[in-house]
């Protein structure tokens, strides 16, 4: 399927690929970035769901040799789209697929969040952290997510129960307040790093812990008995396995979007495609909020 190209946005992945040796280098596409929000100009034999003229969004390149959507159009695979939620723009629906699937795929698929769950969600204004808040509250949490203070007004305003500032607020102080002193069932660390001591911290034994980079000390695992579970939407991407679940994944986030439920968090600083350096900078800067959203005009 052909989409016309209307709107992408940055994730660390498209910084990381164009600047710095990793797993994936040996084939970078030629063309960077894999969300996109467009139109579809025309769909190939065997495409059922989509006609021309639909508009549309995904995660479907700028990566293992599959060219992305700083580009006109862009040749996708009808599996990893679906049709865009009608109540947002297309750079408002160019900033959900990573991140929405990302929250999807560790909230849903491996924590297995349910009402009555007390989850923890490290990173509240990053890309996958802000959806993630919106999501666990929507499967019946209670939310408690962290933050740094020059961003706490902003991740007020996305409906954690509760909400941390990571500055002045001890992982055992939080614990106690607010996960009954024996620590969250569940834990999901957008952050990492050394952010990861603190998710083990604050989950209780037999809990869960959901990450989205490498861990290099596994020790408390296994002296809490938890679960770690590895979260990386890019398998269908690199691997060619499972994509049409990226399809049904979007098309669900969509219309939770359409129903209110969940809001993508835009960073106000406004770039076009034309200005992506601007963009990857402003996000290595790390004062970015939210989503960095590049469109068209």
């Amino acid at each position: 399927m052909v989409i016309e190209v209307k709107a992408s946005s940055v994730n660390p992945l498209d910084v990381m690929l164009r600047s710095s040796e990793n797993p994936w280098s040996d084939n970078r596409p030629d063309i960077l970035h894999g969300d996109v929000a467009g139109v579809v100009h025309e769909v190939g034999d065997g495409v059922s769901g989509f006609k021309p003229g639909d508009e549309v969004y995904g995660c479907a390149g700028g990566v293992a040799g599959q060219n992305g959507a700083l580009a006109d159009y862009m040749l996708v695979d009808a599996e990893l789209m679906a049709k865009k939620p009608e109540s947002l723009s297309m750079g408002e629906a160019a900033a959900l697929p990573l991140v929405s699937i990302t929250a999807w795929e560790g909230l849903h698929d491996k924590l297995k969040v349910t009402k009555g769950d007390r989850v923890l969600i490290h990173g509240a204004t990053g890309g996958v952290g802000h959806i993630a808040i919106q999501l666990a509250r929507h499967f019946g949490a209670t939310v408690t997510a962290t933050t740094k203070p020059r961003t706490l007004d902003i991740a007020a305003g996305l409906g954690a129960d509760h909400l941390i500032n990571v500055l002045d607020t001890s992982v055992q102080e939080y614990v106690r307040q607010f996960a009954g002193g024996v620590g969250y069932d569940k834990v999901f660390d957008t952050v990492v790093g050394e952010n990861i001591k603190n998710s083990f911290e604050a989950v209780r034994f037999y809990g869960d812990v959901a990450v989205t980079l490498p861990v290099e000390d596994t020790f408390p695992v296994l002296m809490k008995s938890l679960s770690l579970h590895g979260v990386l939407m890019l398998i269908p991407l690199f691997n060619g396995i499972n994509r049409s679940a990226h399809g049904r994944i979007l098309t669900e986030v969509a219309q939770l979007v359409d129903k209110g439920v969940i809001k993508p968090l835009i960073d106000p600083n406004p770039f076009t495609i034309w200005q992506v350096a601007d963009a990857h900078r402003h996000l290595e800067s790390r004062q970015a909020v939210g989503k960095i959203v590049l469109t068209m005009d």
